[in-house]
């Protein structure tokens, strides 16, 4: 395993990073594919003896319970200094007024649940899981920044947004003298690369690391475009994210993996690593072979001709993951 710094910040994460959505209780949340506890302990444990560092869940996965489930097995198969833990919040926890958002109350009365739920007194990174219109960022920054000098994070993340919103909220911190955004998870893959107009560019130039979301485009740069999933036949998100022109890529990236004789993950992870903004990709794992791949690609390296030939059919998309 590789490590390198998330951004500007002095912190060590790995080259992947842990998806943890993959797991939980299936009658919380509505993601009734996810793994029992004991399949998510093994694929954890296994990540770790991989040299895997980073974990990224959220509080609204599974309702929470892959919080819970992350939080027993790295406190049963690690010590808490050795693992970087990310959680997020934004998603709706309960019905009702203040069940979802970034208020001031939203934030505080979500990261104490996280936390109780992850079994530790502090997370290394928070992050909001998107931007949310219905509270002005101020105070929105204010209170995040509380949870950092109360010691119940280390660093702050975000995730899929605008580009100018993601600039306003760190001028808004700046400004405030506030704890400022460090990570940017987005949507990014060989099959959605808008983040490469504006997104990009700015963490690039405000020395935020990236760790984007769904790399291998929900399974898609893995299997042939029409093979089906138990996942895909529920996850009605997943089926706006991608279109029929995506299929010329999924069969380069074929293609170039069974020219080089390794897998297609392995390919387009490492398209993904090959970008010099990219930090860690986020990767969901069901099947150990899934996690095996990720960590081969940390040390496949394209030459320059194979990172150009699997963009070439790129065509641009709307905006897509904001939601």
């Amino acid at each position: 395993m590789r490590y390198r710094k998330l951004g500007n910040t002095g912190l060590e994460v790995s080259a992947v990073t842990l998806g943890c959505m993959s797991w939980g209780d299936p009658t919380r949340g509505g993601h009734p594919w996810v793994l029992d506890e004991e399949a998510g302990r093994a694929l954890i444990k296994d990540a770790l003896e991989a040299g895997v560092n980073a974990f990224d869940t959220a509080n609204v996965y599974s309702g929470g319970s892959s919080e819970e489930i992350t939080g027993r097995a790295l406190r049963d198969f690690a010590r808490r200094e050795d693992v970087v833990l990310a959680t997020k919040v934004h998603g709706r926890m309960h019905p009702g007024p203040n069940g979802a958002g970034l208020s001031r109350k939203a934030i505080l009365q979500e990261i104490d649940a996280s936390l109780s739920r992850l079994g530790t007194d502090h997370v290394d990174l928070y992050q909001i899981h998107r931007w949310d219109p219905g509270t002005p960022i101020e105070e929105t920054m204010e209170a995040l920044h509380d949870v950092v000098r109360a010691g119940k994070a280390r660093y702050l993340g975000a995730s899929s947004m605008y580009a100018w919103q993601f600039a306003k909220a760190q001028h808004v911190a700046e400004v405030n003298g506030w704890t400022p955004f460090v990570s940017m998870q987005d949507h990014y893959n060989l099959l959605y690369r808008e983040e490469e107009r504006e997104m990009l560019p700015l963490c690039a130039d405000l020395g935020v690391g990236v760790i984007p979301w769904s790399p291998l485009a929900r399974g898609r740069l893995t299997r042939d475009w029409d093979a089906r999933t138990a996942r895909a036949e529920t996850d009605e998100f997943g089926g706006t994210l991608y279109r029929d022109e995506d299929r010329t890529i999924v069969e380069t990236v074929a293609r170039l993996a069974e020219r080089r004789g390794v897998s297609r993950a392995q390919v387009a992870l490492a398209w993904l690593l090959a970008q010099p903004v990219v930090t860690s990709p986020i990767v969901g794992v069901t099947k150990p072979h899934h996690l095996q791949d990720a960590v081969a690609a940390v040390d496949l390296e394209l030459t320059a001709e194979e990172v150009e030939e699997l963009g070439a059919g790129y065509v641009p998309h709307a905006i897509a993951g904001h939601r």
